[in-house]
């Protein structure tokens, strides 16, 4: 099996997959019109979402370590793609939510095991750099698909984006059932499960890099969860006149996701994540505290997602060097916390929306950012690179 066709298939897999999660975000507004409800009660739809990646993507590292990463690839995208197309014939909120659900659980399948399987063939020399290229091309699709995805709802409403995304996840399908390696994976006689987790729970640094993940997720998908909803909500814009917006804050991830290749490899890396994420609070509570230009507020929300999104890859980088043969399960591990962070984002998001408007966004972000960069002064800052 061709090694650029594989990656090819974890690439498109992982973009794919990363659009497919974050869809709902600018189409909230069109949501909670047609079923008659508020922004922030259809901003749950990204907490269902979540909450349901959050339990696969922490259940399934130990299936992909023992039987293989082929078979995990092609579940996950058959459950994804059903979902999605499902989600786009919904009549009401609550069964959207359930089909949201389904988009979780498959969702939460590919991340792991796509990360897990690129660190098997990559030397530990270039892992880090491989993780943070793989990453970055995967949040291309906040700046190409979502924006795209917004202006199909323009044209042709919200439950057009979905369909479309549900056929090129179909594609997807196929593509890794053609170009997926099939001799890879240890069988079902050296399947275990609980072990893997006690192993890497025992690891103090392991321990302190989920908590650190979880608190700058929560920054991050409260940031972007409700990016959106603000710019409508606050400036006037369509659904289709957020696409630019969103692109170029999207744009912020690639630029977060390469940026952490360079920083992975150096020996203050969790020091330097500490600050990016510090730097990145503080652009979050002005984007939603102070009455900027449009141009200003997507100017800081770029700034804000690319510092919010240096962190990730950097953990990553860090759970593959410190799990051995449990890489899958390590990288799942951090997945949940990305996951339960996303829940924290949207949920505790919805809440103070609700409660104090999207200021008390801002603040929330800022407070999750302040809080990882404590653990990491506390418990992470001899995190040094392996050779």
């Amino acid at each position: 099996m061709s090694q650029f066709r594989f990656i090819v298939a974890v690439a498109v897999a992982l973009f794919v997959t990363q659009a497919a999660s974050l869809m709902v975000a600018p189409l909230l507004v069109d949501i909670a019109l047609e079923f008659d409800t508020s922004v922030a009660v259809a901003g749950q739809l990204a907490t269902a979402t979540f909450a349901a990646w959050a339990i696969s993507v922490v259940t399934v590292g130990p299936m992909s370590d023992s039987f293989g990463r082929r078979p995990v690839a092609l579940t996950g995208l058959s459950l994804l793609c059903i979902g999605t197309l499902a989600s786009a014939f919904a009549p009401n909120l609550g069964t959207l939510m359930a089909f949201r659900v389904l988009t979780g659980l498959g969702g939460g399948m590919i991340p792991p095991n796509s990360l897990a399987a690129i660190a098997d063939v990559v030397a530990p020399s270039r892992r880090a750099q491989a993780v943070g290229g793989i990453m970055a091309f995967n949040t291309l699709s906040s700046v190409i698909a979502i924006p795209l995805l917004a202006v199909a709802a323009q044209w042709g409403g919200w439950r057009l984006p979905f369909v479309i995304t549900g056929v090129t996840l179909a594609a997807c399908v196929v593509l890794n059932w053609f170009w997926f390696p099939k001799n890879e994976g240890s069988g079902l006689k050296d399947f275990t499960f609980f072990s893997r987790y006690r192993t890497l729970l025992a690891i103090p640094i392991f321990r302190a890099a989920i908590v650190v993940n979880f608190a700058q997720r929560m920054a991050f998908f409260g940031l972007f969860s409700y990016l959106a909803a603000y710019l409508i909500d606050a400036y006037g814009m369509s659904v289709g006149a957020v696409a630019l917006p969103l692109a170029f804050a999207g744009l912020g991830r690639v630029v977060g996701s390469w940026m952490a290749g360079p920083v992975a490899i150096r020996k203050n890396r969790m020091t330097l994540v500490a600050l990016f994420s510090l730097a990145g609070g503080i652009a979050a509570l002005l984007l939603f505290l102070v009455d900027f230009p449009i141009w200003a507020v997507v100017a800081i929300a770029f700034v804000a997602v690319t510092m919010l999104s240096i962190g990730w890859p950097v953990l990553i980088t860090l759970s593959t060097e410190v799990s051995g043969q449990s890489r899958a399960t390590g990288v799942g591990m951090l997945g949940f916390s990305n996951q339960t962070g996303g829940v924290g984002g949207a949920a505790i998001g919805g809440v103070v929306l609700a409660a104090s408007g999207f200021p008390g966004i801002g603040y929330l972000c800022l407070g999750a950012a302040i809080f990882s960069s404590v653990v990491i002064t506390l418990f992470m800052r001899k995190a040094v690179p392996q050779n």
